[in-house]
């Protein structure tokens, strides 16, 4: 059946090696701001990588100095490869999501909006921990039942606070719905968890939820607009589309904006992390999605989008990691040095 939605966008999946925790980010935070790139002369110990945050009436998001981009780049200069580390240092530049684990989720939400607070940037958070997640694929996992997400959530929120964080909730959850990838007997649940989680992230005084909506090329406005309204829409500030795909940025406006239009005039984000060239059309359908190569960085991130519909072109899914173990890639979320060149080489 998985062979038939070319248009998904599965397999966000969880960094691997490299994945930077709320500690680390918040450590990163602190170089950056102490202006270290030393203990002293003569001293051989290296700090992390740190990056500058970007302008923030053009991008209030917090750009992560200990990033997996923002190591790569130091490794390869560390290594003498400056032409290397100046195509990955595109990446390393912009904010891209923190994507939550399910492990210390508050410990690791805090470390991230602090370090995000600490330079006046907003944190990007992405959760990714439905039941049932991703239809037993390649980014299959997930909470263990309907508490144990309820409890996660919680964890989370607790972990934001009262400082600023913008949450892109439950990629793929609820088109998994609408296409019958998740069974029917896990519908009703899964409606009431979207729910319950938009309600809970909007009691802190600073947070702003978008649901996920899918993408231009996955299903139409007419079958996604009920269910929306179903796992509580309204409530939200919005829905994101084209997580993790390929999109165009105009293509996801257009189709954004038609959905829009049925469910009360909602925003939305786009992510535009790998979207320069648009969708690949080359080998199996069925894989389109996965890891799929010729492919480019598309608009950097920033609120300034001309369309008062279009909230933030944002990049969601991290350049350079995995869609999964295809096509040479190594497991979904896993850093892949390779691919990220190929996106920054490909970038006009």
């Amino acid at each position: 059946m998985y062979g038939s939605y070319t248009g998904r966008s599965r397999t966000r999946g969880r960094a691997a090696g490299l994945r930077t925790t709320g500690t680390a980010a918040a450590l990163g935070a602190a170089l950056l701001l102490a202006g270290c790139s030393g203990d002293g002369e003569g001293d051989e110990k290296k700090s992390a990588p740190t990056v500058e945050q970007q302008p923030k009436d053009k991008d209030p998001y917090w750009v992560n100095p200990d990033g997996n981009a923002a190591r790569q780049v130091a490794a390869y200069s560390e290594d003498g490869d400056e032409k290397n580390a100046e195509l990955i240092r595109k990446i390393a530049r912009q904010p891209v999501g923190e994507w939550i684990g399910p492990d210390n989720p508050e410990n690791e939400v805090k470390g991230v909006t602090e370090a995000a607070a600490a330079v006046d940037r907003d944190a990007l958070l992405v959760l990714y921990n439905i039941p049932h997640r991703d239809c037993g694929q390649f980014s299959k996992g997930g909470a263990s039942d309907g508490n144990a997400y309820r409890a996660w959530l919680d964890s989370v929120a607790k972990g934001i606070g009262d400082r600023s964080a913008t949450v892109i909730l439950e990629p793929d959850a609820l088109l998994h719905l609408v296409d019958g990838c998740t069974p029917q007997e896990f519908h009703e649940e899964r409606y009431d968890l979207l729910k319950g989680a938009i309600q809970r992230l909007k009691q802190q005084p600073a947070t702003k939820v978008y649901l996920d909506a899918g993408n231009a090329g996955w299903q139409s406005p007419d079958a996604l607009f009920q269910p929306l309204q179903r796992a509580g829409i309204a409530e939200a500030d919005g829905f994101s589309l084209n997580v993790s795909n390929f999109q165009t940025t105009a293509v996801s406006t257009e189709f954004g904006k038609k959905l829009s239009e049925k469910i009360g005039g909602k925003p939305f984000v786009i992510d535009t992390s790998r979207n320069g060239n648009g969708p690949y059309t080359g080998g199996d359908p069925a894989e389109s999605w996965c890891n799929p190569p010729g492919r480019a960085l598309g608009e950097a991130p920033t609120t300034q989008t001309g369309d008062e519909r279009v909230d933030a072109y944002l990049w969601i899914k991290r350049p350079g990691e995995s869609d999964g173990d295809c096509k040479g890639g190594p497991k979904a979320g896993a850093w892949w040095p390779e691919y990220a060149l190929g996106l920054a080489s490909a970038t006009k």
